[in-house]
């Protein structure tokens, strides 16, 4: 059994929000991989299913951020699973937009949802990492992570939804170089995981049209004794 929370704040005031793209992966891989509907439980909602053969609770806590502890404490000691079981999506100030990268242990950087969790359950459990991107200064911050994703973002949001998805599987079993190349494939997809030759490639294989040589016109062979006498005859006529 597995237990993949997001972080996020309840209320469709926060939906669209930074802040909540833990909320928006946990959305996503619930409904393309057939979970059951959410449900209130644990201090939030709950979706439960299968990721290839291993059972999954995914939890969205409704605590609001800096409470997020409560929730996940509570669903995890009463699943009876360990820190090492709980899986935790969260926004990423540190990483460019788009980026995703998976991580265990380690401190909360400041991030109020993780600060909860590491009170409640400690900070031995695993976490994905997606990367919103710095508003440039630490005073904005707040106001960036609590406003909604720009019409900009749209696009590489979705591809990073879509390859958590495809992903979700081998995240699952502990796979997480497996869950990170399908995130790859799909936000980067003209890099690697191809089998045919790439444009460049294709390019230098194809053979290089060189000019043939202008052939220089046939020398003119020298007069012969006779044709000089007969020419020279010519001309006293």
């Amino acid at each position: 059994m597995k237990l993949i929370v997001g972080l996020g704040n309840p209320g469709a005031k926060y939906e669209g929000n930074r802040h909540n793209i833990g909320f928006m992966a946990l959305d996503r891989i619930a409904a393309d991989h057939g979970f059951s509907p959410w449900r209130a439980r644990f201090q939030g909602q709950v979706s439960e299913g299968r990721l290839g053969s291993s059972r999954v609770t995914l939890l969205k806590p409704g605590t609001f951020m800096n409470l997020s502890g409560q929730s996940v404490g509570e669903a995890m000691r009463y699943l009876k699973l360990t820190p090492d079981d709980v899986i935790v999506f969260h926004d990423e100030l540190d990483l460019a937009p788009g980026k995703c990268r998976t991580k265990t242990g380690g401190g909360h950087a400041g991030h109020n949802g993780l600060r909860s969790i590491h009170q409640h359950i400690g900070e031995a459990y695993h976490r994905v990492r997606l990367g919103i991107g710095h508003p440039g200064h630490k005073d904005r911050v707040a106001p960036y992570v609590l406003s909604d994703f720009a019409k900009s973002d749209q696009d590489w949001l979705d591809d990073l939804l879509r390859g958590i998805s495809d992903g979700a599987e081998a995240l699952a079993t502990g796979d997480a170089p497996g869950f990170q190349n399908k995130v790859a494939l799909r936000v980067n997809p003209g890099r690697g995981g191809g089998t045919g030759p790439s444009s460049d490639t294709r390019q230098a294989a194809q053979p290089r049209l060189v000019p043939k040589p202008k052939e220089k016109p046939a020398e003119t062979a020298p007069q012969s004794l006779t044709d000089k006498l007969q020419s020279l005859a010519r001309r006293f006529r």
